[in-house]
């Protein structure tokens, strides 16, 4: 069935301003549950450098973040029978918090240069 909002989100017509981190994590459910990971993390990521560049904050996408939220969502659909979002989201309260991706990641990686511009790799554990 067709998702207004998610064709929206696609062609970056969402402002940021007002899409909240809930709505960044039911878009990428969405996305995940209609197409593979390669292809939601390339529309995705699309969608959301478009919705930045609208609003003259081009800076603000972050593309290790995006990847990143985008594997933990995904391996949870793929541990969770959960068939819609309400569930997903109430079966997973921690993905609902920004924050989600520090579990992965120290402050300092996330606030390098690369990180914001491509996808790097959590730092190995030791």
């Amino acid at each position: 069935m067709p998702d207004p909002e998610l064709e929206r989100f696609v062609r970056g017509e969402l402002d940021p301003r007002t899409f909240p981190h809930r709505e960044h994590v039911r878009m990428a459910f969405e996305m995940l549950r209609r197409h593979s990971f390669v292809e939601t993390a390339l529309h995705y990521s699309q969608a959301l450098r478009t919705m930045t560049e609208k609003i003259g904050k081009p800076e603000v996408f972050h593309q290790t973040i995006t990847i990143a939220f985008l594997s933990l969502i995904a391996e949870r659909m793929h541990t969770d029978s959960t068939r819609d979002f309400d569930s997903f989201a109430a079966d997973n309260p921690d993905l609902m918090d920004k924050s989600a991706v520090a579990r992965c990641y120290s402050p300092e990686r996330l606030a390098l240069d690369a990180a914001r511009r491509t996808f790097i790799l959590p730092e190995p554990a030791r």
